[in-house]
């Protein structure tokens, strides 16, 4: 068991030690550095644009940036607050405060944790493709909408939270432009956007912070324009690390925050997950995705009591990390020292960003998160494909995460229960079974290529699975024939398996047969299906011998119980 415990539940960062070299540390060093510098000016605009101070963004990304890399299953995984978060965070700190966030983030964490324990990573990656990208780009669109205040230096009073009356307002006061703060939000816009195509190596985010934070300090001090706004006019930047929090979790909070709670760690374990297999791609190796929830749980645990914000697995910094050579999660420790080291002996210097160029770093991050063409060419698909994304689209913008990803899956589902639905079929067949059409994917030695079956035997063949939303169709097609035959052959042999609902149904189609003088012959049950009837009362209904593992028995059974009628009539004359 031990054994077991450990291969399954192994951090990354053990097994790449196994092999580790120097020509490993120094790449990996490097890449650490500058995906630290990378992460700054990422943490401090999803800080802020959550509704938190800038440094718990840093916080967040220092503790759990180093406990995913630790911990987790990935070799090449960067953990920190992501894009995804700021729409979910900035509700929770509107309605519960930073308190409440802190402990659903901690109740986010614990779930994470069980769902790693409990092997359920493969089973998270089965969320359907439309309501990933649905509530993706909603959340894109949202961010895009938060920075609008910003991004164009407009002098506003409080925003509404919803977005129509956001941008309500913003209509309203869109005259109260500053044409400073605008300049300063296209001009890094374009410096992200241009930065790539000179050298990749060097982010564009990291080059319009630094470029536009001079430009904006020149402007202010030797220009005399005091209307741009930068951090320190709107927050205190505090560079000490922090002090530990308490957070009080008790059964109201745990009752009160517990969906947003859960919604934080379904958004986290995709985003994570998703990040990891991207990262597999690039590098050739597979991550542990058990292990890799574990992590994320154990970092949204521990980070909240440090004034921390719920973190992921961040795609772009992540792909920053192999592109900068980043081959095993040191590279992700080091960057977690390297922003710790900047907030301890640099953090003064943040005041000085101006905010409209975090707007416009979070505005490339909303496009790049909106991936509008995949969205447009999941429309172009099947109409429940589009009313899923579309839904989900709609909800995320207009509501919310939590409604719109519990409205998505209700539709997949349904959805999905339809497509299986029509999927399966019930054939009815008298007279005779030509078996030399189903002799190339079914039988290799055909003793007969025509079965004759004797009068008053019906065989009905079952295509599909044999679950809750079939399971009546059998009964169905019966009632609608409404014949009598004495002996009635169910075909499973296309029958991958049946649910308790099936089990159920076929039970009682079992028990009105027996009562109408109606002998049921089961043929072809696959083990699987053939367990799971064993444990029902089925076999006693029609006895053990009449489950038979092919047609050809099944027919045989059947000619004996008819010889057997026919005597007994002889007998009885």
């Amino acid at each position: 068991m031990r054994i077991d415990f450990l291969r399954d539940f192994q951090p990354a960062l053990f097994q790449s030690l196994k092999t580790y070299s120097k020509e490993k540390f120094f790449a990996d060093l490097m890449s650490g550095l500058i995906v630290g510098v990378v992460a700054l000016p990422l943490a401090i605009a999803f800080g802020i644009a959550s509704g938190v101070t800038p440094e718990k963004g840093i916080y967040t990304a220092i503790i759990a940036g180093f406990i995913i890399s630790f911990l987790g299953g990935s070799r090449v995984q960067i953990g920190g607050p992501t894009g995804a978060f700021i729409v979910i965070v900035y509700g929770i700190v509107e309605q519960y405060g930073v308190q409440g966030l802190a402990i659903a983030t901690v109740l986010a964490g614990i779930m994470l944790l069980a769902m790693g324990f409990l092997k359920l990573g493969a089973v998270i990656k089965f969320i359907p493709y439309p309501i990933v990208i649905g509530f993706t780009s909603g959340i894109a669109l949202t961010i895009f909408s938060t920075q609008i205040k910003d991004f164009f230096g407009l002098t506003t009073p409080a925003l509404p939270s919803g977005f129509i009356e956001k941008w309500g307002v913003y209509l309203q006061h869109f005259d109260s432009i500053n044409w400073w703060a605008a300049l300063i939000a296209v001009v890094s816009v374009a410096i992200i956007v241009f930065t790539p195509k000179i050298s990749k190596k060097v982010p564009g985010s990291l080059v319009a912070l630094v470029v536009m934070t001079l430009a904006a300090y020149l402007i202010k001090t030797y220009g005399g324009v005091t209307t741009i706004e930068t951090i320190g006019d709107r927050f205190i930047i505090n560079s000490q690390l922090p002090d530990m929090e308490q957070i009080p979790l008790n059964l109201e909070s745990i009752r009160l925050l517990s969906p947003v709670a859960f919604t934080i760690a379904m958004l986290g374990a995709i985003e994570s997950l998703l990040s990891a297999t991207v990262a597999d791609g690039a590098t050739g190796h597979k991550h542990n995705s058990n292990m890799e929830l574990i992590a994320q749980g154990a970092a949204n645990i521990i980070t909240p009591f440090f004034g921390g914000i719920p973190a992921t697995g961040a795609i772009a910094r992540t792909m920053t990390n192999i592109n900068n050579g980043g081959r095993t999660p040191v590279a992700g420790i080091v960057h977690a020292v390297v922003l710790l080291l900047i907030v301890l002996f640099l953090g003064d210097l943040t005041r000085h960003i101006p905010m409209a160029c975090l707007a416009g770093v979070l505005v490339v991050v909303a496009y790049n998160m909106s991936e509008w063409r995949t969205f447009v060419s999941l429309t172009r698909q099947s109409k429940s494909t589009m009313g899923i994304l579309m839904t989900t689209f709609l909800l995320t913008v207009i509501f919310d995460l939590t409604i719109a990803i519990g409205v998505g899956l209700m539709l997949a589902i349904f959805g999905f229960l339809k497509r299986m639905n029509e999927s399966t079929q019930v054939s009815r067949t008298t007279g005779s079974i030509d078996l030399a059409k189903e002799a190339e994917s079914h039988y290799t030695d055909i003793q007969e290529e025509v079965l004759h079956l004797p009068d008053g035997v019906e065989v009905y063949e079952i295509e599909g699975p044999f679950f809750f939303g079939v399971a009546s169709k059998f009964d169905e097609i019966t009632r609608e024939l409404g014949d009598h035959p004495r002996i009635r052959i169910i075909r499973m042999r296309k029958v991958p398996f049946i649910d308790s609902t099936g089990l159920n149904n076929l039970e009682i189609l079992c028990r009105r047969s027996k009562k109408e003088k109606i002998q049921i012959i089961l043929s072809g049950v696959k083990d699987s299906v053939r367990e799971s009837i064993e444990k029902s009362d089925i076999p006693q209904i029609i006895g053990s011998e009449n489950i038979c593992s092919n047609i050809h028995l099944a027919v045989k059974r059947a000619e004996l119980l008819d010889a057997e009628r026919k005597q007994r009539q002889i007998n009885k004359g």
